[in-house]
């Protein structure tokens, strides 16, 4: 703790994870794929990216992606790109969400085993603009959602430029796990 003191802390260690704004047109308002989901903790359904956990060995972020993509939506993607990486609850877990950008969405059929949760998902496409308005007024909640969806809106609108899809993780070393040297926030400013 700053100050040389300590603290007890409770930590959730959790895999990595990955989610995926799939945009099916072109222009600045196309098309987004989205799920709808029943999350337990919440005791509800609720709107979300296409998603999971990076919990094959190996297995590097893009693959993931396109793997998660592929399970619950059927689709794949021919352009990928990174928009975002967000600390899922940084106060009492170390989950970190790579969020991507997929675009020339082709239909594969849904691939993998589809049992739990994802054998009761909803897969709905909606306009970009009514997404990120389900976003301001409270009606998408899922972190990895919120953040994807209002980095796409800036990418698409050409207000921020995305990394290629195979940047892997971000500014320095990825975040890590508690264990871990301390680490400082990297800088702020124009790029």
């Amino acid at each position: 703790m700053p100050g040389g003191q300590t603290a007890a802390r409770e930590v959730v260690e959790h895999d990595r994870a990955v989610a995926v704004v799939a945009v099916d047109g072109d222009g600045p308002n196309p098309d987004v794929v989205l799920i709808r989901q029943f999350r337990h903790p919440l005791r509800r359904r609720l709107w979300e990216l296409p998603a999971g956990l990076m919990d094959v060995d190996g297995e590097a972020p893009l693959a993931a992606v396109q793997r998660e993509l592929a399970e619950e939506t059927g689709l794949a993607a021919a352009h990928w790109s990174v928009l975002a990486e967000m600390a899922a609850s940084p106060g009492f877990t170390d989950e970190v969400v790579m969020i991507y950008l997929a675009t020339g969405l082709t239909d594969i059929g849904r691939q993998g085993e589809i049992a739990d949760e994802e054998a009761d998902l909803e897969i709905v496409r909606v306009p970009l603009a009514d997404a990120v308005a389900a976003v301001l007024d409270g009606r998408i909640v899922n972190g990895a959602a919120v953040a994807g969806l209002l980095a796409a809106r800036m990418v698409l609108s050409g207000e921020a430029t995305a990394r290629p899809g195979d940047a892997g993780w971000g500014a320095g070393a990825p975040l890590t796990a508690v264990d871990a040297p301390v680490g400082d926030a990297p800088p702020l400013g124009t790029a």
